[in-house]
């Protein structure tokens, strides 16, 4: 795993799988669960609906904790008298989830 797959915020790890589908996101989470501590939070962004499920479950199978999930919608488009020419919309927003696991010990 490289450095851009993961990275330490606060006291946090964050895995950005954004843009990946299903299995990545968890494949690139238990890829940086490997080698940290137990109690180690470590938060997953990902913008595959699959992800919401597929984390939790990774995270059960494994002896850790799903601690909490948030979910950002991408803006609203601004209003069509807003100055813009074109029809560039919102291409390539979308939903993104943030699931954070709080590493158990690992068998």
């Amino acid at each position: 795993m490289s450095a851009d797959d993961a990275r330490v915020e606060a006291d946090a790890v964050v895995v950005d799988a954004r843009g990946l589908r299903c299995p990545l996101p968890v494949i690139r989470l238990a890829a940086a669960a490997r080698d940290l501590p137990a109690g180690t939070l470590v938060t997953v962004l990902s913008t595959d609906p699959a992800a919401r499920h597929d984390v939790p479950a990774w995270a059960r199978m494994r002896g850790h904790t799903t601690v909490g999930e948030t979910e950002t919608s991408p803006a609203p488009a601004p209003p069509e008298d807003a100055g813009d020419e074109g029809d560039e919309g919102d291409e390539g927003a979308s939903t993104t989830w943030a699931l954070t696991v709080r590493l158990g010990a690992t068998p």
